[in-house]
């Protein structure tokens, strides 16, 4: 394949994954507002099971079925099929997209699928050597994470109520140490830049959090709209450079914000003249903290976010006596 085709592939599959895996997360998001765990559609042709973990599909060409929780059987046709936290088996047909979080895809024997194959934390396998697919679909498959994400999709609630277990404490253990090292790095990377993004923090916070919460929510917005109103080229590399900042939004606030907390409580703890790396633990270790609090671990994840990119966004030279004065 020559290169300018091999591109055009890479943006196509990034485009379809940012759609697909863009409306699961929307999905997802309302799952668990409603705390739903039944399809949306309510046609007569669909039904579930005695033990209320499988959802049948009949005769169901207009219908996009979307489970929460369940695994999805279409018997006959359905339109679309999206399942989280369960599999989608296609005895039938479906004419349009098939994808699944948390789960895997398996199409039956003289089962045709019209679209896509999307699988997130999962498989995909025909019964059939030479499966009945439409010409130039896309099938794009993550095997990671499935057990996790199926867990999610069956019990949404604990996302917001983590279970205290050993290996929840030692995972700590292990992200707090790894982002003791990123802190540690980005300090001596760009020691001027962290020192004064903490002094903003300081400073002015309500001004840096509403820009990076109005900037967040602006690139979020546009990766969403990007991805299902742009050619997929254009599609992809807005998705790509919305990333990007986010990801750095996310490491540069995480580190500053740790900065600032620790040096609070090096001053709380009377320490005059702490050592970096002693601000570093200490802000790690409060953060660490907040994030494994139940409920409020989401409220500090945005606080990360707003302020991460509120302070590349408002980013300036600022006095050096004002650096100084908050350090």
């Amino acid at each position: 394949m020559d290169r300018p085709a091999l591109l055009k592939s890479a943006f196509t599959t990034a485009s379809l994954i940012g759609r697909r895996l863009g409306f699961a997360a929307i999905s997802v998001v309302a799952a668990v507002v409603f705390f739903t765990a039944i399809e949306v559609s309510a046609a007569p042709e669909i039904s579930t099971s005695d033990d209320d973990t499988l959802v049948t599909v009949g005769n169901a060409p207009e219908q996009e079925v979307y489970v929460f929780g369940r695994s999805v059987v279409i018997e006959q046709r359905a339109k679309g099929v999206l399942a989280v936290g369960g599999d989608v088996i296609v005895k039938g047909r479906v004419e349009g997209d098939v994808a699944t979080i948390g789960g895997n895809v398996l199409q039956g024997h003289d089962a045709y699928v019209g679209g896509d194959v999307i699988v997130f934390g999962g498989s995909y396998k025909a019964l059939d050597t030479s499966p009945q697919r439409e010409s130039g679909k896309e099938t794009v498959v993550f095997g990671v994470f499935e057990d996790e994400l199926r867990s999610l999709a069956q019990d949404p609630l604990r996302a917001v109520s983590p279970v205290f277990t050993a290996a929840f404490f030692a995972q700590r253990i292990v992200l707090a140490l790894i982002w003791f090292v990123i802190g540690l790095a980005v300090t001596t990377i760009a020691p001027g830049a962290v020192g004064r993004a903490s002094a903003r923090i300081q400073l002015s916070p309500l001004k840096v959090c509403a820009v990076g919460a109005a900037g967040f929510i602006l690139i979020s917005a546009g990766m969403i709209a990007g991805a299902v109103a742009l050619p997929p080229y254009l599609s992809a590399s807005v998705g790509a450079l919305g990333f990007v900042i986010i990801l750095l939004g996310y490491v540069f606030g995480r580190v500053a914000l740790q900065i600032t907390l620790g040096r609070w409580i090096c001053r709380m703890a009377g320490i005059s003249r702490p050592a970096e790396s002693v601000v570093m633990l200490a802000g790690v270790a409060g953060w660490t903290f907040l994030l494994s609090l139940p409920v409020v671990w989401m409220a500090a994840v945005f606080a990360i976010f707003a302020f991460g990119i509120g302070s590349i966004l408002s980013a300036r030279r600022e006095n050096r006596t004002a650096v100084e004065a908050v350090s």
